[in-house]
């Protein structure tokens, strides 16, 4: 027997009853973005594997063993995009698009790939908003950033249910000194080091900072602090951060081993956390990475940005309820016709309703049927209003205007007053 076809594990399909909750988080967020004047950018969501290796690091676990990564009929290496933020400098790089100075504040959404073992929250493909700012250096950014998440957060009603994590990574002469003594630290105390652990202390010693093991955690108690390294600007930059966000009123804590997973960041670095969604917590992060645009062959460029998951934030709304009522309903309204004739004035007045009354949601019947067949077709749309157009109606000229939702009787309008009677009762 032939093998079901079946969608690869880890990559789901968003289904009819799913989307609507897509579009209204999109749609937020897009019209959040327009409001603080960034634009919008698209790239491919395959590149060069080399963009990858050059920008997040060879001896990331992304790099090393989430990357999809094959080879095309010309022999090029080529990789579905693991995060965007690479892929937005390198559009930007080729296009000149940071060269006048002149800032750029840029967004986009895709999906996005890494081969890592599903779970709840957690997906080989997921869907990423990214926000990426160049050529401006300060602290204020960084807060406009995440002063504009936590609009966000309003909006969508969960703010009680996200934290702020800050801290600052420095500069990268001051981490390679804060990676030095880290890892004479270590080293000394090997044995009690996990296994993953002891593995990153040659390869990427930082990213012990946030191991999961508590052996590993409890030994981190007594290990040098990165903040003990920083450098005065780094530090003048971070106390800029946090004065401007004391003066917004956002709360947030200062988390010593945030040191997220991509090597490009450096100074700021946050995260939203939350602790509704069990091990995956993190729906947002994000950092400045002022040298990546040198390091993929630009002019020295500053650069901050972040990542928000579109799963786990839907994931966050419906956990909380915060799914507004009316995504339930298909449409507002459903127009019930009965005969050919009622039929072909259906779709007459039909166009003319969609014409009158702007983004009014109105499904015709197809594929005729008794008035009760189309009724039940009508509740199930979860409609609020059944139109209702047969042969009397028709040669009155009126149509039959049902309540679906208990809001009262059915009554008769004349059909050049209806456009005006189902505005108002849209809006009640």
């Amino acid at each position: 027997m032939t093998k079901s076809l079946q969608a690869i594990r880890g990559m789901n399909d968003i289904l009819p009853e799913q989307t609507p909750l897509w579009r209204y988080f999109e749609g937020t967020v897009a019209g959040l973005l327009d409001g603080y004047g960034y634009r919008q950018i698209r790239m491919p969501i395959v590149e060069f594997t080399e963009l990858f290796k050059r920008s997040i690091g060879e001896v990331t676990d992304i790099v090393e063993k989430e990357m999809y990564t094959f080879e095309d009929r010309n022999g090029d290496s080529l990789t579905l995009r693991p995060e965007g933020t690479a892929a937005c400098v390198r559009a930007v790089l080729e296009h000149g698009i940071t060269g006048s100075g002149q800032p750029q504040k840029l967004w986009y959404i895709g999906p996005m790939f890494r081969h890592e073992r599903p779970q709840k929250g957690r997906y080989r493909q997921f869907h990423q908003i990214g926000v990426e700012v160049f050529n401006l250096a300060g602290p204020d950014i960084d807060a406009e950033l995440i002063l504009l998440t936590w609009r966000l957060w309003g909006a969508l009603g969960i703010r009680d249910a996200v934290t702020l994590e800050l801290n600052s990574l420095g500069t990268s002469e001051a981490r390679a000194r804060y990676r030095d003594a880290l890892v004479a630290f270590l080293s000394e105390r090997l044995e009690q080091l996990d296994e993953d652990s002891q593995r990153r202390l040659k390869s990427n010693p930082l990213r012990i900072l946030d191991s999961k093991a508590p052996q590993t955690q409890a030994l981190l108690g007594d290990a040098p602090k990165l903040a003990d390294y920083l450098d005065d600007e780094s530090r003048v930059h971070f106390d800029g951060l946090k004065a401007r966000l004391d003066a917004a009123g956002i709360p947030y804590v200062i988390n010593p081993k945030l040191v997220r997973g991509l090597d490009y960041y450096s100074k700021t670095v946050f995260e939203w956390t939350t602790d509704k969604l069990g091990a995956q917590g993190t729906v947002c992060a994000g950092g400045r990475y002022d040298g990546l645009v040198e390091q993929m062959g630009g002019k020295p460029t500053p650069g901050v940005g972040f990542a928000m998951g579109i799963e786990r934030l839907i994931l966050l709304l419906e956990t909380l309820e915060q799914v507004p009522e009316a995504l339930a309903r298909q449409v507002d309204v459903y127009l019930c016709a009965i005969g050919e004739a009622a039929e072909l004035a259906a779709l007459t007045l039909s166009e003319q309703l969609r014409d009158q009354v702007p983004g009014l949601r109105l499904q015709v019947n197809a594929g005729s049927g008794s008035f009760k067949s189309q009724f039940k077709k009508a509740d199930k749309s979860g409609a609020l209003f059944a139109l209702v157009l047969g042969e009397d109606e028709l040669a009155q000229e009126v149509i039959g205007f049902k309540p679906l939702r208990g809001q009262g009787e059915q009554q008769n309008v004349a059909w050049g007053a209806l456009a005006e009677h189902l505005a108002s009762a849209l809006q009640a």
